[in-house]
């Protein structure tokens, strides 16, 4: 018989103790140690050995210069979005962990992508839903695939004896808060459950080269559910974010060992899943026929990717003893930097005004080159004057009213100019790397948040 032990575990980063302790040595955190329940015993000699998985028992230590460094292999998915956060496509015996909010999409962005690898051999793990839940939205979504299995279970043993029975290429886990390993005796969701079946799965991907997908859940604090490990064990943590009352998501990338952490894949809700937004500059903007004051279009840069996106302010009388800053996808600090700034270098007088930011579409920059067309958003609410059509702008502020050069210019003036933007402003600074270059586009170059204002005004 194997003797049952209760362990105490911290509840950020994952630490054993015997005894329960105020703050944990590991993270230095307060009262995260909560008791659960473990087995200690020789259970762990029954563990699943995945050396015969594949039919190539291979020795375990090799010298570096024979470890061949070929580019890695990438299943391309049918998704653009999701390779491009991927850094390319799936690689092989990678693990990721995607999280976001319930409801947000995440089974059905990858019951949708896993329907989609009609040559892939793809076993859909869900401790969720029944296979008539999950028959229903694959008839939603108007998919059919023969090599894509469903498994209703939640026991890791079981799950592994059917992965060796049916050898699939690709797995994905809904979700790994409702996975539990028989060798650890506390219900599943707890730290060391969670530790446990992520242990297993991250075994299984990297000696059998087996991508794995795990959907997670999230905190109300919006933090990745179960400890802090669980994002160490893993290649690659993808966010799934965005507003449920909007139609669009953002699949944002925390962490990848494969490829860049600034990757942004944009995807819009509709009745058959998820749709890949290939140019979200087109979404961001909205198409108005009036021409109203408060208004201005920036371009940023996320990863790889131009955006523009509209910044709209509103400036009005404050009827309260202290005016209010309110922003929706914007930083508040750096807005009241702003303020200031407009305060002390243009002589406007903010402090007496009510304040409200929003970035149109529901996503969160955090772009410094969007400074330059909040400030003119700013100004053009505060003097109740529309800006010009087709005018937008880049760059970032500082603290003396500078306007200061921002990273790929060029790349920001080809996505203006191939959305039919007659001109934008940019910083004096950026015009001397642009040179000799053409573009159809009118390239306005100033130096001082002054400037731009007699030239808007």
């Amino acid at each position: 018989m194997s003797k049952t032990k209760s362990a105490f575990f911290c509840q950020n980063c994952g630490y054993e103790s015997a005894k329960w302790v105020g703050k944990c040595p590991s993270c230095n955190q307060w009262n995260t140690f909560v008791e659960e329940v473990v087995v200690k015993g020789n259970d762990k000699s029954a563990r699943d050995d995945w050396k015969e998985y594949n039919g190539l028992a291979k020795l375990k230590t090799v010298s570096i210069n024979d470890v061949s460094s070929a580019e890695e292999k990438r299943i391309v998915t049918g998704d653009g979005e999701l390779n491009r956060v991927l850094g390319g496509g799936i690689v092989a015996g990678s693990i990721v962990l995607v999280a976001g909010e319930p409801g947000i999409g995440k089974s059905t962005l990858f019951l949708q992508n896993g329907l989609q690898l009609k040559d892939v051999v793809t076993l859909y793990i869900s401790g969720e839903e029944s296979e008539q839940q999950i028959k229903m939205r694959a008839d939603r979504l108007g998919i059919s695939n023969e090599n894509f299995y469903l498994l209703t279970e939640t026991n890791t043993q079981t799950i592994f004896q059917e992965i060796k029975k049916l050898k699939p290429q690709l797995v994905i886990v809904d979700s790994i808060q409702t996975l539990q390993s028989p060798f650890v005796e506390s219900s599943p969701g707890s730290i060391s459950q969670i530790r446990e079946t992520a242990a297993e799965l991250q075994r299984f991907a990297k000696e059998t080269n087996t991508p794995v997908f795990l959907i997670g859940h999230i905190t109300k604090d919006g933090n990745i559910a179960g400890p802090k490990i669980l994002e160490h064990m893993v290649d690659t943590v993808l966010q799934f974010e965005g507003d449920r009352h909007y139609a669009y998501r953002i699949l944002r990338t925390l962490k990848n060992r494969f490829g860049s952490t600034a990757e942004l894949g944009i995807y819009e809700m509709s009745s058959e899943g998820m749709r890949a937004v290939s140019n979200p500059s087109e979404i961001l903007i909205t198409q108005k026929e009036d021409q109203l004051s408060g208004i201005a279009i920036g371009a940023t840069i996320e990863g790889m990717r131009p955006l523009l996106i509209e910044t709209q302010a509103l400036v009005t009388q404050s009827v309260y003893g202290t005016p209010q800053r309110t922003v929706s996808g914007f930083d508040l600090r750096r807005l009241q930097l702003l303020l200031a700034v407009l305060e002390k270098r243009g002589g406007f007088h903010f402090g007496v005004k009510d304040v409200f930011i929003n970035i149109a579409g529901g996503i969160k920059v955090e772009d410094p080159s969007l400074d330059l067309a909040i400030v003119c958003a700013l100004l053009s609410s505060y003097e109740d004057v529309p800006l010009q059509m087709h005018t937008c702008f880049a760059g970032e502020v500082g603290l003396s009213g500078e306007i200061r050069a921002v990273n790929r210019i060029e790349q920001r003036i080809a996505e203006a100019e191939k959305l039919g933007f007659e001109k934008i402003i940019v910083s004096k600074y950026n015009a001397k790397s642009l040179g000799k270059m053409k573009f159809n586009i009118d390239v306005v170059a100033l130096g001082k948040v002054e400037e731009v204002y007699q030239y808007l005004f």
